[in-house]
């Protein structure tokens, strides 16, 4: 309990600098949808105050699913005046939340063994995203943590219309070279400089890769910061995530214009 109180104050308080008027209640909802066989829940999150269609962000979770982390990161995100449709990867509508890192594990080697299917289950939730009535559907952007930040960029590199894939802390595999080619998105790729699970190096070669392919990206480096900074666990996370957040607000008003 505690480290969500202290997220939940760092989430605001970053977010508060940029958040303009006063909001009206966020609304929050259960948004049912499917792929194939698969009964899927979003978690759909928007300012009331903003009215019409607007931009959207397709949130792809960490490896620990439909937590209550994963919601209150949609709902911080919200303030900023976009429609946020947290996607249900693993399958939270048909009871599934990994409780241990081997369930966690377990459910990300699915899609780490078939990245068609991550593609087309990451395509399920921005298909149903955009059927929603206050979706701008040209201006869309990704945001994900951890797992998450990985299957954006799978799903991003299918040439989906998506104006930005922010990646905060992203478990990025190895992929085929030319795997960005038909990518039309800026990356944001926010990383922590001591993250030994998915170090520079591994970075490095997306950075190549978006290079090679001459592709738009912005690549900070966190001084300090472990894996997984988006909850932070010592005042040099709380630094990185207050500026990955920063620099994504910064990036997406440029973009879209709020």
């Amino acid at each position: 309990m505690k480290k969500s109180r202290v997220l939940s104050a760092l989430l605001g308080a970053a977010f508060t600098l940029c958040a303009g008027a006063a909001m009206a209640e966020i609304k929050k909802q259960w948004v049912d949808y499917e792929h194939g066989s698969a009964k899927l829940k979003a978690y759909m999150v928007y300012d009331d105050a903003v009215s019409g269609k607007r931009p959207a962000i397709l949130m792809i979770h960490a490896r620990e699913g439909m937590t209550d982390v994963t919601r209150q990161h949609a709902e911080t995100w919200a303030k900023l005046g976009y429609v946020i449709f947290a996607a249900d990867i693993f399958g939270f509508g048909q009871g599934v939340l990994p409780k241990t890192v081997e369930e966690m594990s377990a459910q990300t080697a699915i899609y780490s063994k078939d990245r068609e299917l991550g593609r087309a289950r990451a395509r399920a939730g921005y298909d149903a995203m955009l059927k929603q009535p206050n979706v701008d559907a040209g201006k869309v952007a990704v945001v994900g943590f951890c797992f998450g930040g990985d299957l954006g960029t799978e799903f991003v590199s299918t040439g989906a219309p998506v104006a930005a894939n922010i990646t905060i802390h992203g478990s990025f595999r190895a992929r085929e070279a030319g795997w960005a080619k038909d990518v039309k998105s800026r990356f944001l790729i926010l990383h922590g400089a001591e993250d030994k699970g998915y170090p520079l190096t591994t970075v490095a070669k997306v950075v190549d890769e978006l290079r090679e392919q001459k592709k738009e990206f912005l690549l900070e480096v966190y001084s300090g910061t472990e894996h997984g900074f988006s909850s932070p666990k010592n005042k040099d996370e709380e630094r990185a995530i207050s500026q990955a957040i920063s620099t994504s607000q910064r990036t997406l008003k440029e973009m879209f214009g709020i």
